[in-house]
């Protein structure tokens, strides 16, 4: 049995002490000063163990107390954790579990994201359900508040508190705090769709033909017509072709290498040569600007063209943005290279495109780099073919 005066003078000096006071009930000493009330017992042949409270907060004569009432409702059948959770769920707020799901999370994101999301928090939903317990939030209350924000036509910012708010419900569901997910409730057809950014292209072989034709006569900007010449051939996008360094550009391995930091998806992109692609960039390269960039600017040889420049030429050339995007030549590449039998995944690993799944995104990363340099030089070839001939053979 402990007494006050034992309890006080308890003291850790190189390990955890622990004190028993009888029936299950203990007093863990910390090393560094903290001493945590604990009560053991036993329930449906199960031992468990439950925090009761911190000393000097919690006397001795309380934390008996704390294991007397456990005993009771024991001998009513209730296991005192899950009673305990019931008591902490009923009066936990959203705000409270957010804070505590955001801090959780804190080690995981950026900085950057990490305040990204309080500010969505702060902005979107605290405001309106911070104050309610997490249990009294029902779909219908969800719905109401996700519908205020599709009212002011932000489909993805809707989009975005909807997944905030489903991971804070799922991390109490996780603890044990929140019965269900809300927004589980909610179909995805009650909301708006967030509208499809489709870039103008051109998929019909002939008119392909004529395409690549007509920039092939591009009279402006040398490095502006050379950069459209590739761009049909290597699938980047604009921004990423435009600003492409001559450190990207691998001759030994016939490889354009173009660096995480600049690719959509925040990964080394790999662009393996054609015959043609190598061809146009070695000739390329044997005109020297002095420039560290592969398609430098006209005005200064310190800075590259952008992507302005490159819809500019092709508004030059006569086509409207109706017609054809430079973002558009990924896409004449994905439909026709589907509809010529290329491998789905491969085609997409090329297009650097999100996967879903990271064991896939590495299998597709070794296995699919040999099929995928056979791949675009079939491409090229078919490029060369619809170009200069009107017949036109299926790979």
């Amino acid at each position: 049995m402990l007494t006050d005066t034992k309890v006080k003078s308890l003291k850790a000096k190189h390990k955890t002490l622990i004190a028993l006071d009888g029936q299950g009930l203990k007093l863990y000493a910390g090393v560094g000063g903290t001493k945590t009330w604990v009560h053991r017992y036993t329930i449906n042949k199960q031992p468990k163990t439950i925090t009761l409270g911190h000393y000097p907060a919690m006397s001795l004569a309380e934390a008996r107390q704390a294991r007397d009432k456990n005993k009771i409702l024991m001998r009513e059948g209730v296991d005192p954790q899950q009673h305990l959770q019931i008591q902490i769920s009923a009066n936990i707020t959203f705000e409270k579990l957010f804070y505590e799901w955001h801090e959780f999370k804190q080690d995981e994101w950026s900085g950057k994201y990490f305040i990204g999301v309080e500010q969505r928090a702060k902005m979107y939903l605290l405001p309106y359900i911070g104050k309610t317990p997490v249990n009294a939030i029902d779909p219908q209350t969800m719905l109401i508040l996700l519908k205020k924000i599709e009212a002011d036509d932000k489909i993805d910012t809707l989009q975005k508190i909807r997944s905030i708010a489903s991971r804070v419900f799922r991390y109490g569901v996780g603890l044990n705090i929140v019965k269900r997910d809300p927004t589980q409730d909610l179909s995805s057809d009650v909301f708006k769709k967030k509208r499809s950014k489709h870039y103008a292209t051109i998929t019909n072989p002939k008119e392909i033909g004529g395409l690549l034709r007509v920039i092939d006569n591009y009279k402006w900007s040398y490095a502006v017509g050379t950069a459209l010449k590739l761009a049909p051939h290597v699938f980047l996008r604009p921004k990423e072709l435009a600003s492409i360094t001559w450190d990207e550009i691998d001759f030994e391995r016939r490889q354009i290498r173009v660096s995480a930091k600049k690719t959509k998806m925040k990964r080394l992109l790999i662009v393996p040569m054609s015959e043609q692609v190598y061809s146009e960039l070695r000739n390329l390269y044997l005109i020297d600007v002095g420039s560290r960039y592969v398609f430098p600017s006209p005005r200064s040889a310190k800075r590259h063209i952008t992507p302005e420049s490159l819809r500019a030429g092709l508004r030059r050339l006569g086509f409207t943005k109706e017609e054809i995007t430079t973002h558009g030549f990924r896409h004449m590449a994905s439909t026709r290279l589907n509809e010529l039998g290329f491998m789905p995944d491969a085609i997409e690993r090329q297009l650097s495109h999100r996967e879903s799944n990271k064991v896939k995104a590495a299998y597709n990363h070794s296995q699919h780099l040999k099929y995928r340099t056979e791949m675009m030089q079939k491409w090229s070839d078919h490029l060369d073919e619809l170009k200069n001939t009107k017949k036109i053979t299926l790979i």
